[in-house]
């Protein structure tokens, strides 16, 4: 892997501009939270050439073995993950793991031995037998609103998950999630996806950066781009402020300007 930007005497000289292996730190401080404490909610998605987030269904086929390392990366310095239920049940997710080559980052930072998962659900139509709420090293949560079934509430908490209400209504509120994890302690805040709602987070302009994967793939047919669901009325303009490439790969980081 090579860094294309930013542009440094380093990489001029043929430095970090070199192509070679990064180590986990490396990514882990090119990935970096902002200090401060403030809530930063960050996605990480990928995307074909011809904006396919998914082939099948699901986002692996158009991955690459350096993606999964930068999402394993994301993962280990985030304090929460926050994921769409639909793409709980398409992409089978599992819970976070701890991971010893962060245990000492994450430690030092006053985080838990791994990220919690949080489910972004209305309706709470989830299967509480997954791994997800029977074996997570820290709790799941599930994020819904005020009105959400109370046999589906119940259930998941029957089955360990932890609520948390954000919004008045039967449906979840971006802005008011993102303060309830905040309220909960959690400021290193990462989402997954799906498209649906990652499109949710950026009309209520609650989204501060994004990691974009650009695979050097077509995909064609129908697929969903990265991030779908309501528009907004004018384009909000992101920064580059990192661009890195490998096999054709491009990983990008844009932040709000």
């Amino acid at each position: 892997m090579r860094s294309l930007f930013p542009v440094t005497d380093e990489t001029a000289a043929g430095g970090s501009g070199e192509a070679r292996e990064w180590s986990l730190d490396e990514l882990a401080e090119r990935y970096a939270y902002p200090p401060g404490g403030t809530p930063w909610l960050r996605a990480n998605m990928v995307s074909t050439l011809d904006g396919a987030a998914q082939h099948d269904g699901r986002s692996q086929p158009i991955s690459s073995d350096t993606d999964m390392r930068i999402f394993g990366t994301l993962r280990a310095l985030a304090d929460v993950v926050l994921v769409g239920a639909e793409t709980v049940r398409l992409e089978g997710y599992r819970p976070a793991r701890a991971r010893e080559a962060f245990a000492a980052r994450r430690a030092a930072a006053g985080q838990g031995p791994a990220p919690a998962i949080a489910v972004v659900s209305g309706s709470l139509d989830l299967d509480f037998s997954l791994p997800l709420f029977t074996e997570p090293l820290v709790p799941t949560l599930i994020i819904t609103g005020a009105e959400a079934p109370a046999h589906r509430v119940k259930a998941a908490e029957q089955a360990g998950a932890r609520i948390v209400v954000a919004g008045d209504s039967a449906w979840v509120d971006p802005a008011a999630a993102v303060r309830g994890l905040a309220d909960l302690g959690f400021t290193r805040l990462l989402t997954e996806g799906g498209p649906r709602l990652l499109g949710q987070l950026v009309a209520a302009g609650v989204l501060d950066e994004l990691c974009l994967t650009v695979s050097p793939m077509l995909a064609a047919g129908d697929a969903q781009r990265i991030g779908g669901g309501p528009s907004i009325p004018v384009p909000e303009r992101l920064e580059l402020t990192s661009l890195l490439e490998e096999d054709g790969f491009l990983f990008c980081r844009y932040r709000r300007t």
